[in-house]
């Protein structure tokens, strides 16, 4: 096992980390910009180095200063957690070229799985059902209307070195493949420096439906069931839940047994996560996840896994240690992001953190790095906290969410609270009748 681990992130993951390093005796190394200098990981880690200005590409994108820090230190391995240099090849590489080991895939198969046309073909070499859709970057406008009228209409544009829903654009009937052409050019172009594009069909009221995977360096690969991501807005996750609502045992443990059959067929390693869409019975794989997610506490809240403990596991060589017939899920999760922004306008509103109290009681836990006055920085991503709340049902687990949110207060700055808040107590949402548009309709019709 590794002595010290060099956590190469910030705020609740990086804290998320340390935890978990903690309680397995590991000594652990925070970097941190200017910015973070007062950061709770900071003040935790066993060591801290600063890397670098506030501006991320200065700092926690640097992987020089990175690869500084964990020489200097002496630390063994490298846990990038999520965003960042999370799915970063490269960096990957890099870390093992200097003698330490990555906490998470191999660089080969973050390669694989991070351009979309390579992921798509070789999720449909390993056996998992895509989207119909190109059979690869589109060449031109006239290979796009050709490809669209083959596809049928709806047809979605989607960038293949895209994420975040970047570079993405529905036409929907020939009328509109034009614009939406330039369109995801242009802005895949710009936000990726790559403008190739490659088509799928449009499906009209999928739900985003992932399943966990966890493999080790001894061909052992299990999956802990799946989450539900469809409440989204602008392509960015907002509430999360595990079990999906629309799933039953049978539909879970058929797409589970596919997602690990294609993880021994690549040969995987370590934590990833297959998403799918899943619409009238039928799931298509659209990406995969080769690191940590956002959402992986409301699977540890159903499984009782640590997934931060199993990656730093199989990173140090150890094997699960378990069989698919030894994971048990339990009731029911549901996580909230909380984000720093105005909730309706979602403004991202950073400032200096006045009164902070998390809620508490049996099931309820909080992912975050907020304490009172603590200045919550600009430069970042504008997610402050995490609030996970598990119970032996979904309806407890609601009941139980409705009287968290009503306790958890930040002071000083706007939050999402107020969103999560009208959110859970729209029927729908009660019934679990949603799909991946859902969340758009609604915030329009607060409007």
């Amino acid at each position: 096992m590794f002595d010290k681990v060099l956590i190469a992130n910030r705020g609740e993951i990086a804290l998320r980390i340390h935890r978990a390093c903690r309680e397995m005796g590991i000594r652990t190394v925070a970097v941190h910009s200017t910015a973070d200098e007062d950061a709770m990981h900071v003040r935790l880690a066993d060591e801290a180095v600063c890397i670098g200005p506030p501006q991320a590409r200065q700092s926690y994108l640097n992987i020089p200063a990175i690869l500084s820090a964990a020489t200097i230190t002496g630390a063994e391995a490298i846990h990038p957690g999520y965003g960042f240099l999370s799915e970063n090849a490269d960096f990957a590489s890099m870390v093992e070229e200097h003698g330490l080991t990555f906490i998470g895939p191999s660089p080969e198969h973050i390669r694989m799985m991070g351009d979309k046309i390579t992921a798509k073909n070789a999720a449909k070499a390993a056996g998992l059902p895509v989207v119909p859709g190109s059979e690869g970057a589109l060449e031109s406008l006239e290979d796009a209307r050709r490809n669209a009228e083959e596809i049928g209409y709806p047809v979605l544009l989607k960038a293949t070195a895209g994420g975040g829903g970047k570079g993405m654009k529905v036409a929907r009937d020939a009328s509109e493949i034009e614009e939406a052409w330039r369109l995801a050019r242009s802005e895949a172009g710009s936000a990726f420096g790559n403008a190739d594009l490659y088509m799928e069909k449009y499906l009209g009221k999928p739900r985003h439906i992932e399943i966990q995977i966890l493999a080790d360096n001894h061909g052992e690969v299990v999956h802990l069931g799946e989450r539900d991501c469809s409440l989204q807005r602008r392509h960015q996750k907002v509430l999360e839940e595990a079990p999906s609502p629309a799933l039953n045992s049978v539909m879970r443990e058929s797409i589970g047994s596919i997602a690990t059959a294609a993880m021994k067929k690549i040969g995987y390693r370590n934590a990833g996560t297959i998403e799918f869409l899943y619409e009238d019975g039928k799931f298509y794989f659209i990406e995969m996840n080769t690191r940590l997610q956002v959402e992986h506490p409301i699977t540890e809240m159903i499984t009782g896994l640590d997934i931060v403990r199993e990656q730093v596991r199989i990173a140090a060589g150890a094997p699960l240690g378990y069989t698919q017939e030894d994971v048990r899920f339990s009731g029911h999760a549901i996580e909230c992001r909380v984000n720093a922004e105005h909730p309706e306008t979602f403004v991202p509103s950073p400032g200096k953190v006045g009164i902070y109290h998390a809620p508490g009681g049996l099931g309820v836990r909080v992912d975050s790095a907020l304490y009172t006055g603590y200045r919550v920085p600009p430069n970042y991503d504008s997610m402050i906290a995490k609030l996970i709340v598990h119970g032996t049902s979904r309806n407890e687990c609601l009941m139980r969410l409705r009287r968290a949110l009503g306790e958890f207060v930040v002071e000083g700055m706007n939050t999402t609270l107020p969103l999560h808040q009208r959110l859970i107590a729209e029927p729908d949402f009660v019934n679990g009748d949603y799909d991946i548009h859902w969340l758009e309709h609604f915030v329009h019709r607060q409007d």
